[in-house]
């Protein structure tokens, strides 16, 4: 693993939520990306080297509506650079982790991403992000 690549925060309002981080942070953010398959919309802020990913449930089957309702807004997940997310899967896979997508699938700002179940990396989700150009 690389780097941490972003910090997901789980938001019921995103246009709010927008305001109330462009205020903490000083500037806007700089993409707005729907991910249908994970009925999510997002919000990327970059901040440095650092992104926050704000996250809001399209739909009340997601898994951010199911979080929202179980826990409310909050950070969601951390995410980590991979260089091979393959190589990444086998190897944690081999270490006892639970893979919650052994096939990775494409998820927002051009990534393809695989999620660690929280029961097995100390009740944190766990995401592996690699580019997609690289994949």
């Amino acid at each position: 693993m690389n780097k941490i690549e972003h910090i997901g925060i789980a938001v019921k309002d995103l246009e709010k939520s927008n305001e109330i981080f462009s205020s903490i942070f000083g500037e806007k953010h700089y993409k707005i990306e729907a991910v249908e398959s994970e009925g999510v919309k997002t919000s990327f802020f970059k901040i440095g080297n650092n992104k926050i990913e704000l996250l809001e449930a399209t739909n009340k089957d997601s898994p951010i509506a199911k979080f929202l309702e179980k826990k409310g807004e909050g950070v969601h997940h951390i995410a980590f650079a991979v260089d091979d997310i393959l190589i990444e899967v086998k190897r944690l896979k081999k270490e006892g982790f639970t893979i919650l997508n052994e096939i990775p699938k494409k998820g927002a700002d051009n990534k393809l991403v695989v999620f660690l179940h929280p029961k097995t990396t100390n009740g944190v989700l766990i995401e592996l992000c690699q580019e997609i150009a690289s994949f």
